[in-house]
């Protein structure tokens, strides 16, 4: 399977020196900021591209996927509403898959979530805590907002950020989200359901950033056999019986 890479930095890194492991893989070209014209006009179709670069780039990738229909991996973060808009139409043209975390074990959490929230309902109070590194620099993480779509799909809870004084009490259909940070930790996330008398904890924790590659070139080798349109990671972990 031939890739195109966009994106050089840490992530970057991380597919190339995974895919160099992979007899089957084997990377056409890499791109980032100084040559993105390239990708746009002239780089030739591959099986499949990967992009874990920055929210500028997203008008030269588009650009590809509409003059060629390779199918785009995208963990590219911070884009804007009408930037989503713009990947979401990519849909048309190729097999397109966008995801905050490409973590395998963090997507069976959010299915787990998920269902564990469908059934205990209002009996249970939610509250999510993620825990990353000391250098991050947004809170909550994006993992997290992710979890906290899973349980609250159709957004009829107050989501309270932290607590604090003396008006900190708990009250009904509400969901804590709360960040820690410290020392060196990849990513750590818990999403605790709190009823009468019991107590459900569903947890995960990546030891290394190299899982997120991983798992983004599994999404790859299960997208270039979709047909075109917008797909969440857990689309192809775990297909619908009507679904290839």
């Amino acid at each position: 399977m031939n890739l195109l890479l966009v994106g050089t930095g840490r992530m970057g890194t991380m597919l190339r020196t995974l895919v160099e492991q992979e007899e089957d893989l084997t990377i056409l070209a890499a791109f980032h900021r100084t040559n993105l014209s390239d990708l746009e006009r002239t780089a030739p179709p591959a099986d499949v591209i990967v992009d874990f670069s920055a929210p500028d780039s997203l008008c030269a990738v588009a650009g590809y996927v509409r003059r060629t229909g390779t199918p785009l991996v995208s963990g590219t973060t911070g884009y804007l509403p009408q930037q989503m808009d713009l990947l979401r139409q990519l849909g048309n043209y190729a097999p397109v898959l966008h995801s905050a975390n490409f973590s395998i074990g963090i997507a069976v959490l959010r299915r787990l979530a998920a269902q564990a929230a469908e059934v205990l309902g209002d009996a249970f109070d939610i509250e999510i805590v993620e825990t990353h590194h000391n250098q991050k620099a947004d809170a909550p993480s994006g993992t997290a907002k992710l979890l906290l779509e899973a349980v609250d799909p159709g957004h009829t809870y107050s989501t309270v950020y932290g607590r604090e004084g003396r008006s900190a009490r708990r009250f009904p259909r509400e969901i804590g989200v709360h960040a820690l940070r410290g020392g060196t930790v990849a990513g750590a996330h818990t999403v605790s359901f709190f009823g009468p008398q019991e107590e459900l904890h569903l947890s995960h924790r990546a030891d290394n950033r190299s899982i997120f590659a991983a798992g983004a070139l599994r999404a790859a080798r299960l997208l270039v056999s979709r047909e075109p349109g917008f797909y969440a990671l857990e689309d192809l972990l775990f297909p619908t019986p009507h679904q290839p």
